[in-house]
């Protein structure tokens, strides 16, 4: 399995003048690379791959003092992230699957990660600092956790955000084995007033962090179109701005990680829906949708589990609300009624049922369960 271990960077002024120089120089040879591929194909009809303008990288950081100083194998990797573009291009179009998105040229405010390999333009020194071939100095890191020590990090990606900086290290570690704790399942039902609902019974509200900062955003905002537009002042709002964005954000994450967290500890298989959120995302509760972050709880929950060896499975979510937990009969109901009661005498909280159908789909026991077949959908 390939695990992501995240830490802040803490690097001085002249080291983050830098490290910005370092995005800069990578944005103009993506650039480059792009405009190259399009004047190839415009002009001869020849279509480059990774190996051609790998070829010459060499002799373009002879001439680029800028690009000379900096890592060759991160240069690489740039030019393998922008084949990769390409290759999803062709791939969606090919596929005809919504808007093709041919690469784009990149800005330099917006350009901002690199790919490393650990050793290899990238070294953590005996010091416990990053070294970063082409920027002066040991780079400050908070390792707020231990890598462990059987792992060794391949590949790390240098990230700016908000005018701070991260790195992420890619680890390899071991596949864990199956859990072998007492048989305890769950359905998970994902909603809007509550986050999740579980089939036990349980509700977790779902927390408004953004609806707790409006106040300020509206204000921060306001700061900004009051601003002469490009100005040093104007910046400086957007900043702030980024900030309090990457403040809710943070926010979200740690109630995801926590509430994950908790699931994987406390149940041995866990049943959740297949919702097609992009969809959703789309519609009038678009807002709702992406405060309530689905997809980045999921996402915690498999990650987890396979961490821990609990399986968790992702069953059709179509009928979850309107069929009975009880005696299977579908019972017709409008969003508006937060109950469910049935001829059969069950009476629920309508999220709490439909997570008891959830588990039953799920079918983590042999001989029981609801037979539907598995298909992504809207709701």
């Amino acid at each position: 399995m390939m695990h992501s271990y995240k830490f802040r960077l803490y690097p001085t002024r002249s080291q983050c003048d830098a490290l910005n120089g370092m995005l800069g120089a990578f944005c103009d040879l993506y650039n480059a690379a792009l405009q190259q591929r399009i004047e190839a194909y415009r002009r001869r009809r020849i279509t480059l791959r990774y190996g051609n303008q790998a070829a010459e990288l060499k002799a373009v950081r002879a001439v680029d003092e800028r690009l000379g100083g900096f890592s060759f194998s991160a240069e690489q990797q740039l030019l393998r992230r922008l084949d990769k573009a390409f290759a999803a291009f062709f791939r969606r179009f090919k596929e005809r699957s919504g808007k093709a998105g041919f690469p784009r040229f990149q800005a330099k405010s917006r350009f901002d990660s690199a790919e490393f390999r650990v050793g290899d333009g990238l070294t953590i020194r005996k010091r416990r600092r990053l070294g970063i071939v082409g920027i002066p100095g040991e780079i400050k890191v908070r390792w707020h956790r231990d890598i462990p020590d059987s792992a060794k990090p391949g590949a790390a990606a240098l990230s700016r955000s908000a005018g701070r900086w991260f790195v992420c290290f890619q680890v390899e570690v071991p596949d864990c084995a199956p859990s072998v704790r007492q048989f305890a399942p769950v359905g998970i039902d994902l909603g809007l007033s509550s986050l999740v609902a579980l089939s036990a019974g349980e509700t977790v509200a779902t927390p408004q962090h953004l609806a707790k900062s409006a106040k300020r955003l509206r204000r921060l905002q306001r700061m900004v179109a009051r601003r002469r537009r490009n100005s040093q002042r104007q910046r400086k709002a957007k900043r702030f701005v980024a900030r309090r964005h990457a403040k809710i954000g943070n926010q979200r994450r740690d109630f995801s990680h926590k509430l994950s967290r908790s699931l994987v500890g406390n149940f041995s298989h866990i049943a959740m829906e297949d919702l097609n959120i992009l969809g959703l995302a789309r519609g009038m509760l678009a807002k709702s949708v992406h405060n309530a972050a689905w997809a980045q709880l999921v996402q915690h929950v498999r990650y987890k589990a396979e961490s821990a060896g609990v399986e968790a499975k992702l069953v059709d979510p179509r009928g979850t609300s309107q069929i009975c937990p009880d005696c299977g009969t579908i019972k017709r109901k409008p969003l508006a009624m937060r109950e469910h009661r049935c001829d059969c005498g069950c009476v629920l909280d309508r999220d709490v049922a439909a997570a008891k159908v959830v588990l039953l789909k799920a079918e983590f026991r042999p001989g029981t369960g609801l037979q539907a077949p598995s298909q992504r959908v809207a709701a």
